[in-house]
């Protein structure tokens, strides 16, 4: 932590220098950013929501400065799976005029314990911590700091060697998403190269990143905040949380799609929406769920899914990942005849059979850091080409 020797400019950490959340929380030690608004948080009771809709992804703080030296100080919240390998500490990422300039963590903070045989979890009080980025170029400059993907991060101060102010407006469209913890950047390498936030760099667009772990449910609440959130470009990665979670039928499964589009467009009538099907995901493209997680494998040091359903049941409805696309495809045709700015991306095109073959699912479920960096720049040549349904005609 700075002392009082320091000779440092301490800033309120406001809405007008983050970026990539949707509300900030006070709190005992500062602010927390959350991805959805105390209005739709109110509405879901689930502990998963709770803590990935406060986990920052592509959340970052962003400002204009001469500062050669900045200090930041935070409260992680750490996760701990019984049983299970030590996770690595959250990254914090800084961008200096767009550009890669160091990475840190900060020890320390609250840890969060859960047992994945019973869900029980326990919340132990821990020490704030400060992280520190120095030797920056001198001059003007654009500063970001990334906050990390995965970890819940409360922001306790912030501190600089000269003044800082908001980044103007660069004119630079904004993309909104919403998906899963593949979207949320689960196992990516730091909070930039998460597959999203790689599409967004490569696509010079700024992201709002709503990817949920576990989470990507089709929930109303998460509908009518992308409707009530500004946005130029909007895509929907839907699909394998519903199975995972075996949570509706087939015959529940189109009206939802339907009713979460349709309240999107109350917000957004005309703005280019994407809808994009499951990547391919061996152990539940023709098994339907729910998943299991395989304690046989901790005893290894290994963290493993596996799907418990059985492929005769999608006679009676039951989703699996073919399903899903076959049905968004063809909610996507349907709606397109009368919506010339909605698409449709299968998901295999991001991440397919040849995929898995050299960069395998290393739980069974999500990609590893190489893999999102394929899928992010997959991505943006597809949805950003010229030809692409994120392609910008302002010119």
């Amino acid at each position: 932590m700075h002392t009082t020797e320091d000779h440092w400019i301490t800033t309120p950490i406001t809405a007008d220098i983050l970026r990539g959340a949707l509300e900030l929380e006070r709190t005992a030690h500062g602010v927390l950013p959350h991805r959805l608004p105390a209005w739709a948080r109110a509405q879901c009771a689930d502990p998963q929501l709770a803590m990935v809709e406060a986990q920052p992804s592509g959340v970052r703080l962003a400002f204009r400065t001469r500062a050669t030296a900045v200090e930041l100080d935070t409260l992680p919240t750490k996760r701990v799976y019984s049983g299970a390998p030590p996770r690595p500490d959250g990254v914090y990422e800084l961008l200096v005029d767009g550009r890669p300039a160091g990475q840190a963590s900060v020890t320390g903070g609250n840890t969060l314990t859960i047992d994945m045989a019973t869900g029980a979890t326990e919340n132990r009080p821990g020490p704030a911590g400060t992280l520190r980025f120095t030797d920056l170029p001198g001059g003007a400059k654009d500063v970001e700091i990334w906050l990390p993907h995965n970890e819940i991060t409360e922001l306790v101060a912030l501190r600089t060697d000269a003044p800082i102010e908001p980044v103007p407006d660069r004119g630079r469209k904004v993309w909104l998403h919403h998906g899963s913890s593949i979207s949320h950047g689960s196992d990516a390498a730091s909070p930039t190269t998460t597959w999203p936030a790689l599409a967004a760099s490569l696509g010079g667009v700024e992201l709002i990143n709503l990817g949920m772990g576990g989470s990507a449910l089709l929930d109303p609440f998460t509908a009518r905040t992308m409707r009530d959130t500004p946005a130029d470009l909007i895509s929907v990665k839907i699909g394998i949380n519903l199975v995972n979670a075996d949570l509706m039928r087939l015959r529940a499964f189109t009206p939802a799609v339907h009713g979460f589009l349709d309240t999107i467009r109350e917000g957004h009538p005309t703005a280019p929406l994407l809808v994009v099907s499951p990547i391919l995901c061996p152990i539940q493209e023709d098994t339907p769920g729910p998943l299991a997680f395989d304690f046989s494998m901790l005893a290894a040091g290994k963290m493993r899914f596996r799907a418990t359903g059985d492929p005769a049941e999608r006679a009676a409805g039951k989703l699996t990942l073919g399903v899903i696309r076959d049905e968004l495809s063809r909610i996507v045709r349907q709606r397109a005849a009368d919506d010339p700015h909605l698409h449709y991306l299968d998901g295999r095109e991001l991440y397919g059979e040849a995929d898995v073959a050299e960069l395998p699912l290393p739980d069974e479920l999500h990609p590893d850091a190489a893999a999102h960096r394929r899928m992010g720049e997959r991505f943006a040549a597809l949805a950003f080409a010229a030809d692409g349904p994120f392609a910008d005609h302002s010119a």
